[in-house]
């Protein structure tokens, strides 16, 4: 099966390295958590912003949206170049681009400027984050060892979502708005030179071209698509600078499927789809993505527009689900070597399920306990046993010169998943309100969420049980 994906000039990869695993995992990873920590760093730092570069509210959702746009469009693209250019390679360029434009932002001393860096940092990350989990693939032995690295990688990415709030909140309250973006930097360069000496090289698509119509194609489509949900918050569903780019993009995206049917040398093979391991894989991810994406936003607007607390308070309340959610992808190899994927992506999820009705059981005067800190635990923990072994199996599927490609797919499918999701929500949420932003009528709104949340993940784990694989040769 997978040598049906592998193309003729395709090179084999080392399976070992000179470089400790253990090293080129942690680079992997650290680059893996810059990239998921700045889509939720900068949200406590909007009004500081606001305020320090006249922004209005147009502009301050555009601080978002540029980096997510980006970063959503451009991340298939960037998985083929690994596989084209070299993993190293793309991950180094990726890191170099997203450091430098974490820079430009955090200097940045007007309000356009400030966006343009967010956007190349969103560019920088798309070409990154595909090369973090194929550099740990392809440095650890398939089997019992990969599945803990893969582990570590979820957990890591996880933990770098769920830590936005806190490090947000810390950063603005000891020094200013501009080290939510600044703290990147240091960080970036340390990882960029240990990068440059420890990575291992390989070059997976050595003689093949980049299928330019395609990279076009699906760059467009999604960024458009991404731009059109974008839009949701502010305009609504119907109204047209909504309804336009979400047709156009899914237009573009149908156009780019056919096109790749006719490639020689499609930037994307259609055979990736037919795999039950990844199509059955990316389409949990997605929808796995779309119900707990907006958890860690909607948990941390409760405690501070309901509960009184601070950005900092907010971040600090987070903590206990943050580790939980490591805890989960720690614990889920061992899982996976007894029960296998399918059954702990199932058990992960209904275990999210269990956390999230009990979220939707919120009060006004709801205590840390069993308002946030229990619910929490368990949304991310259940949250951290399905999304390693979700990742195993997409991976699993792909032959080495494709591994970049389903890398940047699993990841895009966890984005467009999770920004179609708060879209979502946050309409769900709004029409309960009805513009009453009293605490009693905020409460509602957020528990309504939580309730669709847990329909949603249910339907999931069905899903899960029903599609995928089960068995993995992983296992052994």
């Amino acid at each position: 099966m997978a040598a049906m994906l592998e193309a003729p000039d395709t090179a084999r990869l080392p399976a070992r390295t000179s470089s400790p695993l253990w090293l080129v995992v942690a680079l992997a990873c650290a680059g893996q958590f810059l990239v998921v920590l700045d889509i939720s760093v900068v949200n406590v730092a909007l009004p500081s912003m606001r305020s320090a570069l006249a922004l209005d509210e147009r502009g301050l959702q555009w601080v978002v949206n540029a980096y997510t746009i980006a970063f959503a469009g451009f991340m298939l693209l960037g998985g083929r170049a690994g596989d084209l250019y070299g993993r190293k390679r793309m991950f180094l360029v990726g890191l170099g681009l997203f450091t430098l434009a974490s820079l430009a932002g955090g200097l940045a001393q007007e309000g356009r400027e400030l966006l343009l860096a967010r956007a190349a940092q969103g560019l920088g990350a798309a070409v990154l984050a595909p090369s973090t989990l194929t550099l740990v693939t392809s440095a650890v032995p398939e089997g019992a060892a990969r599945a803990r690295a893969i582990a570590t990688w979820t957990a890591v990415g996880a933990g770098g979502g769920a830590a936005g709030g806190f490090v947000g909140g810390l950063l603005v309250d000891t020094l200013s708005w501009r080290w939510v973006l600044l703290i990147n930097v240091p960080i970036g360069a340390v990882v960029l030179a240990a990068g440059a000496r420890w990575l291992p090289g390989g070059r997976a698509g050595a003689g093949r071209r980049l299928d330019l119509p395609g990279a076009v194609l699906v760059t467009a489509g999604l960024a458009t698509l991404a731009f059109g949900i974008s839009q949701t918050e502010a305009e609504g569903w119907a109204a047209g600078t909504t309804l336009v780019p979400l047709g156009a993009g899914l237009a573009l995206i149908a156009l780019f499927l056919l096109v790749e049917a006719r490639a020689k040398a499609p930037l994307m093979p259609l055979g990736l789809l037919r795999l039950r391991s990844v199509a059955s894989a990316n389409v949990a991810t997605f929808l796995s993505g779309s119900a707990m994406f907006c958890m860690w936003f909607f948990m941390t607007m409760y405690a501070q527009n309901v509960l009184g607390y601070s950005p900092l308070e907010a971040g600090l309340a987070l903590v206990p689900s943050s580790l939980a959610v490591v805890l989960g992808s720690k614990l889920a190899p061992r899982l996976m070597r007894t029960a296998g994927p399918r059954a702990v992506a199932v058990l992960g999820t209904l275990t999210a399920v269990a956390g999230c009705a009990w979220q939707s059981t919120m009060t006004v005067d709801g205590t840390y306990l069993t308002a946030i800190m229990f619910p929490g635990v368990l949304m991310m923990l259940g949250a951290g046993l399905a999304g390693t072994p979700l990742a195993a199996l997409a991976m699993s599927g792909a032959a080495p010169g494709e591994a970049g490609m389903v890398s940047g797919l699993i990841n895009t499918s966890r984005t467009m998943g999770g920004s179609l999701g708060l879209a979502v929500m946050s309409t769900i949420a709004a029409a309960r309100t009805a513009g009453v932003p009293t605490p009693k009528a905020l409460t509602e709104g957020y528990a309504l969420v939580f309730g669709v949340g847990t329909g949603v993940l249910a339907a999931g784990a069905l899903l899960m049980w029903v599609w995928l694989p089960r068995r993995w040769t992983g296992a052994h």
